[in-house]
């Protein structure tokens, strides 16, 4: 297991902190955390109250223009009813006083006395003429039609038949006949006055309503009109396309209600009134005026209201970066002096502009940072006090154990009685003391050292292992234990501090080695070298019977050194720190009965340090 080793912990704290908040990019991992920047925030805010205002504009604009132009069209359309019925009333007037002069004159009354159907039929062409009117007939007194005439209409017998159907009805005033239609008036016609006088017969005339006539109708609402009798059009000021789609639509249109319908492609609001009433089938007379001068209308407000909205968007987008720049930048300032801190740049400036609560962050967190490097600075007094205390404490043991064995062993030296083999060995013993004082000091002298500038160059880790696998064998701890060192094919070169590698692998072999003695049976440990692109790793594996699970969490801190009669438990740390500084790690990968595997990875290259002297954490190995 790998411990988090860091000078500053303040500081990794505050990394931790700064990685949740959301800021660009994550001190501990290099990554960029997930985040909305202030000013695209209030950018896009700003534009989309903008396009929700000019949304909701236009839909109440439209809404109320429609309304309005509905308004408008059906009032133009009433309008234009009315101004159909008043013409109506005031040519059907005309046409009972005409006919009443008609009726006066002698010479008609005298040819209907005649009672000759050819000489009334050859003489009513010439009261036609005088009269000028559309639609004129004779009938006698018993109501049989003698001779009738019509402007467009050749078939004088089927106009005859349908005068002859109408005249008896004085309710109606309309007469549909060979697809004309006429507005009519009857008057009779008696010899003496009407009182007391007899009935000679019937003077029937009309005026044709044409195209004519309905644009007179439709004139001042600048609207159009069309009569239809039955679903047939008679009479319209349409074109003839936009007729037949009039017929196609004709369900749609309903006496003294407004109606919208699509003819031809284009939109209009109809009014129709019925006229059943005056004349012998159904006829209605429909009004209708186009949306189509509105709706240009409302193309032209909406597309002015886009591009007013546009201009303002545009607009209020400049304003709001200006705006935003003005905010978000100290901002931006204060979280990049925050994640420098993190980093280790302690003097890193801060904003001291901006708004009260930016310059008042600024504030705080500049009292915060001189509160932790305050902190920051106990802490390492603290434990550097600590790590003396323990250093003491395991060192004077230890110091103390070869001592005595070099003061014990030179007092039986100085006896002259001591045979000479007995003083080989007691010599070999001093050795041996002195040996060991060597390698703690050399162990004190090396930890004292770490975080200093590394003299790293290209360097073949196998041949260093090879190196580091010699000087283990001439070790004590490393008697009866078979040390193999496994071949590498790969190229295992990397930049390298050789003294402080080959001593950290010194280490990790001969703890290997103490560990591989402890078991009765198999003392055995091997060596393997591999790599990577980005790193290279020493596998050490002891058939020892594992780590102790009281100290596993521990593994790697200072002075751990449980189970071992002497030694400083500096190895492992030293191995650790050493890795760390190239770039990479020493972990336990496993630990068992029989096999216990430890890996030390450093990196191939030099990689930038943090100013701590530590390197970026997002670089180390992970197997």
């Amino acid at each position: 297991m790998q411990p988090t080793r860091s000078i500053c912990k303040p500081c990794m704290a505050l990394d931790t902190d700064l990685s949740r908040s959301g800021g660009e990019e994550s001190v501990s991992t290099g990554k960029r955390v997930p985040g909305i920047r202030t000013r695209v925030l209030l950018l896009t805010s700003l534009v989309l109250i903008i396009a929700g205002t000019t949304a909701s504009s236009l839909y109440i604009i439209r809404s109320r223009l429609q309304q309005q132009v509905q308004t408008a069209l059906e009032s133009d359309l009433t309008h234009s009813v009315e101004t159909f019925q008043d013409l109506e009333a005031g040519r059907r007037e005309l046409l009972e006083r005409e006919n009443a002069l008609m009726a006066d004159l002698p010479k008609l009354k005298a040819l209907m006395t005649t009672n000759d159907p050819r000489t009334i039929a050859d003489d009513a062409v010439e009261f036609w003429k005088t009269s000028g009117n559309d639609l004129f007939a004779l009938a006698d007194g018993d109501g049989k039609v003698q001779a009738a005439f019509a402007r467009g209409i050749a078939k004088t017998d089927v106009l005859s038949h349908d005068v002859q159907e109408v005249i008896s009805d004085p309710s109606k005033h309309y007469l549909l006949s060979d697809s004309r239609l006429f507005e009519y008036s009857v008057q009779p016609l008696y010899f003496g006055s009407s009182a007391n006088g007899s009935l000679l017969g019937y003077v029937v005339s009309g005026y044709a309503i044409d195209s004519k006539f309905l644009r007179e109708v439709g004139r001042g609402a600048g609207a159009e009109a069309t009569f239809l009798a039955g679903d047939t059009v008679t009479v319209s000021t349409l074109p003839p396309d936009k007729e037949t789609a009039l017929r196609a639509a004709e369900h749609s249109l309903q006496s003294k209600h407004t109606a919208t319908v699509m003819i031809a492609g284009e939109r209009y609001l109809t009014v129709a009134e019925d006229l059943t009433g005056g004349a012998d089938t159904s006829l209605r007379l429909v009004v209708m005026k186009s949306f189509a001068s509105a709706d240009r209308a409302e193309k032209e407000i909406d597309l002015l209201i886009f591009w007013v909205s546009l201009l303002a968007m545009a607009a209020g987008s400049a304003l709001m970066l200006l705006l935003a720049r003005m905010v978000t930048r100290p901002l931006e300032m204060l979280a990049a002096g925050v994640r420098a801190f993190g980093e280790g740049d302690r003097r890193h400036s801060l904003p001291s502009d901006g708004t009260q609560e930016v310059q008042y962050l600024s504030q705080v967190f500049a009292q915060m940072r001189d509160e932790i490097e305050k902190t920051n600075r106990a802490l390492l007094e603290s434990e550097r006090l600590a790590t003396i205390g323990r250093m003491a404490s395991s060192v004077s043991h230890d110091l103390r154990h070869y001592l005595a064995s070099v003061y014990a062993n030179a007092e039986f030296l100085a006896s002259p009685t001591v045979p000479a083999n007995e003083r080989a060995e007691l010599y070999e013993e001093i050795r041996l003391a002195v040996n060991g004082t060597t390698d703690m000091l050399d162990s004190l002298l090396t930890f004292s050292r770490t975080g200093t500038a590394l003299h790293r160059v290209p360097t073949s880790m196998f041949t260093l292992v090879d190196r580091a696998v010699s000087m283990v064998k001439a070790h004590p701890d490393a008697e009866l234990v078979t040390v193999q060192l496994e071949e590498c094919s790969k190229d295992s070169t990397a930049a390298l501090d050789i003294k402080q590698v080959e001593r950290a692998v010194y280490n990790l072999l001969l703890n290997a080695c103490q560990s591989a003695r402890e078991t009765a049976d198999r003392h055995e440990v091997r060596v393997r070298v591999s790599g990577d692109a980005h790193f290279v790793s020493v596998t050490i594996i002891d058939s020892g019977p594992g780590v102790a699970d009281g100290i596993r969490e521990s593994l790697f801190d200072p002075f751990v050194s449980q189970g071992k009669q002497r030694g400083t438990g500096l190895g492992l740390t030293l191995a650790w720190s050493v890795a760390r500084e190239h770039n990479g790690d020493v972990r336990l990968v496993s630990s068992r009965p029989g096999e216990t595997i430890f890996r030390l990875n450093v990196g191939r290259h030099i990689e930038p340090l943090t100013m701590n002297g530590s390197p970026s954490r997002s670089k180390v190995f992970t197997p």
